[in-house]
């Protein structure tokens, strides 16, 4: 990130001094919400089909509305955070995202391996985000550790989706990819580009796209959260894409109850892969029959989608922006909602005469018994 704790990008974020992974929280001066951005250079004089023009002022405005246009039916959902802006600005594309308050999951698993219900709940706050998607008809393409975060309720929240985009898209243009399948020199350039900008982050490298290849994504990032490791080795880029090809992840032994649905997200034939609505309620039945504190007694399983923490974020009624939403008595979902004080204001005043002319007796009989 390119760019000071303050300085304001895009002509509307003011940068804070918190980077978080390979974007850096920021607060959006137009509704004073939290957002996380991310700066990704624009390849401009790499215009498709013509590798060497002259640098074109408007392909950043084209690159942008193409990224825009790709997320523009994701839903509504609230384990999904929305996607806020794409722009050029900068000779860089911006790409902007809500970001609530939490931690990411590549920061937990600094601690170590997640336990197997828990991270139970967390994949079925994923797969829940994603069976809305697949139902609008897109696909994420971007699940990641750092694109998942853990707010403070436990809630999981999916992100990513507009950084998913625009990276894939400025892969394409850096490979030179028109609107024809690539050629195979380009198929190699759009290889080498996603290996500079991705590196090897083994959910980033499904072999197919689509509804399969997030399912395929989810078990990778499970295998991850349950032993704290990659099914498939990370040292380098070629090594782990050979790994990918030939079928060959890591054994699920420490997944524990997990194990067998892992081993089926991660078949490479996707025929073979469970659904993402199949894999929601294997992970129900799951976490219903576990045991204390996760067990029926605590919570049933079509509880366990609690919602996000106090003050909401709500689309605001003049715009797309987004607007947080403060909670007060009428809101169930308010830390503090409608909570009352323990001693009625009308009575404070009452008691503190009584309680100043209780100690003015005390301190009367004192000084009458010392006397005498």
């Amino acid at each position: 990130m390119r760019a000071a704790p303050g300085q304001v990008v895009a002509g509307r974020y003011r940068l804070t001094d918190r980077p978080q992974g390979r974007g850096m929280l920021a607060e959006d001066r137009r509704t004073g919400d939290q957002v996380l951005v991310h700066a990704l250079d624009l390849p401009e004089v790499l215009i498709p089909g013509q590798p060497m023009a002259e640098p074109d002022p408007a392909y950043g405005e084209r690159i942008a509305r193409l990224v825009a246009a790709a997320v523009e039916g994701a839903p509504d959902h609230p384990r999904l955070l929305r996607p806020v802006e794409a722009v050029a600005a900068e000779e860089l594309l911006w790409v902007a995202e809500e970001r609530p308050p939490g931690r990411s999951l590549a920061e937990l698993l600094e601690s170590g391996p997640v336990p197997p219900y828990r991270a139970a709940e967390l994949a079925a706050d994923l797969a829940g985000a994603l069976q809305a998607l697949h139902r609008a008809g897109l696909a994420h393409g971007n699940i990641a550790p750092d694109t998942v975060v853990v707010c403070e309720d436990g809630a999981a929240l999916l992100g990513g989706l507009l950084l998913g985009v625009a990276e894939e898209e400025l892969c394409a243009a850096l490979g030179g990819a028109g609107d024809a399948p690539p050629s195979p020199l380009q198929a190699r350039r759009i290889l080498d580009a996603r290996s500079l900008l991705l590196g090897p982050g083994a959910e980033r490298w499904a072999l197919e796209t689509g509804p399969a290849g997030d399912c395929w994504a989810l078990g990778v990032l499970l295998h991850r959260l349950l032993t704290g490791r990659s099914p498939y080795p990370e040292d380098d880029l070629p090594t782990l894409l050979a790994a990918i090809r030939a079928g060959r992840p890591g054994p699920t032994d420490g997944c524990g109850p997990l194990g067998p649905l892992v081993e089926r997200l991660l078949r490479p034939d996707p025929a073979g892969r469970p659904g993402i609505a199949e894999v929601r309620r294997e992970l129900a039945a799951l976490i219903g029959a576990a045991p204390e504190p996760y067990g029926p007694q605590a919570r049933a399983p079509q509880d366990l989608a609690v919602r996000r923490p106090p003050g909401p974020l709500v689309r605001h009624p003049n715009g797309p922006a987004l607007r947080r939403r403060r909670p007060d008595a009428a809101d169930p979902h308010g830390r503090h909602a409608g909570r009352r004080p323990a001693v009625p204001p009308a009575l404070l005043g009452p008691l503190l005469v009584v309680g100043v002319l209780v100690l003015l007796v005390a301190a009367l009989a004192l000084v009458v018994s010392l006397a005498g």
